[in-house]
């Protein structure tokens, strides 16, 4: 890919509309800013006077402090919104809330919604540069990316490798754009998990379903189990945890059915012995902190080039 290839987006929506040399530009820009976390003094000027607000209307560890260190990594000023604290619990529209934030001039507005699709709308109504950190059952692009490259990372390359991602697939945000970006990428994702928890025409967007663990993780390079996402089901769609546990969760003698050197990934928070034994989520194939690692160096590259940066 040229050096001189244009990021063209203003706004990360998801993958679905990023192309293939996006993708490799924005894994290119965090392997360069991945560097400067290991720094003795862990900052760069490239955002220098550049204002950041992260405005989450869900719960989140990983996501919210890493956009708050990745801003930060660059020198820009961060401030934080969460719902209880926002205008929207006196009754305020999304757009309003958005608006008012917009009219004291930030540079870009990073946001978690419940709604699919609310970022879209979002960015529909503001001029500020809007990052999707995950709305609702829709898409995270961030941690999309920060997995392909930390499969790139530890792979050399993702064209040709099999995925597999475990789980509850039809609430599940990260299985949705990790499905897109693996199949941009040239990479076979194949996805199990309980029948109630697969969503219909999920082949649409570049997955194989098999109707049993044992098939998804046979062979394959990289093994993600997902958490069951209780949170986002009006009723149980399975029976128990247990039962959960003894036909699809991650134990060693799963994981070795899979290719040597296999790869685990997890997008967090884990829920141990449910979708993942704990020897197995703590062995030498894990490279779940890994992940959380390289969601800084992602999340650096992709404010840096939705401001320009080239």
């Amino acid at each position: 890919m040229s050096s001189e290839y244009l990021f063209a987006h203003k706004h990360i929506l998801g993958l679905d509309h990023l192309s293939v040399p996006d993708i490799e530009l924005i894994l290119n820009t965090a392997e360069s800013f991945k560097e400067i976390s290991t720094r003795a003094i862990k900052k760069v000027p490239v955002l220098r006077g550049k204002t950041v607000v992260t405005l989450f209307f869900e719960p989140s560890t990983r996501t919210r402090l890493s956009f708050d260190i990745a801003a930060k990594r660059m020198s820009a000023d961060t401030f934080s919104i969460s719902a209880s604290t926002s205008s929207t619990t006196k009754g305020e529209t999304l757009a309003d809330t958005a608006r008012n934030i917009e009219a004291m001039m930030p540079d870009i507005l990073i946001m978690r919604h419940p709604s699919s699709g609310a970022c879209h709308y979002l960015a529909k109504h503001i001029r500020t540069s809007v990052i999707n950190a995950g709305d609702g059952t829709h898409e995270h692009p961030s941690q999309g990316l920060l997995d392909l490259m930390t499969v790139k990372e530890h792979k050399g390359e993702i064209s040709g490798l099999k995925i597999a991602i475990i789980g509850d697939i039809s609430h599940s945000r990260v299985a949705h754009s990790d499905i897109i970006g693996f199949s941009k990428m040239g990479a076979h994702v194949f996805v199990s998990g309980p029948a109630t928890l697969i969503p219909k025409k999920i082949e649409r967007l570049g997955a194989t379903v098999c109707t049993t663990m044992a098939e998804a993780v046979s062979d394959a390079d990289v093994v993600m189990p997902l958490r069951i996402q209780t949170e986002r089901q009006n009723d149980p769609l399975i029976p128990s945890f247990r039962e959960y546990a003894t036909f699809f969760g991650i134990n060693r003698q799963v994981l070795q059915t899979a290719r040597p050197g296999a790869l685990l990934m997890h997008p967090g928070p884990i829920n141990r012995g449910v979708e993942l034994a704990p020897d197995v989520a703590d062995s030498a194939q894990s490279v779940i902190l890994d992940q959380v690692t390289n969601g800084v160096a992602i999340r650096m590259a992709l404010m840096y080039l939705v401001l320009g940066g080239k």
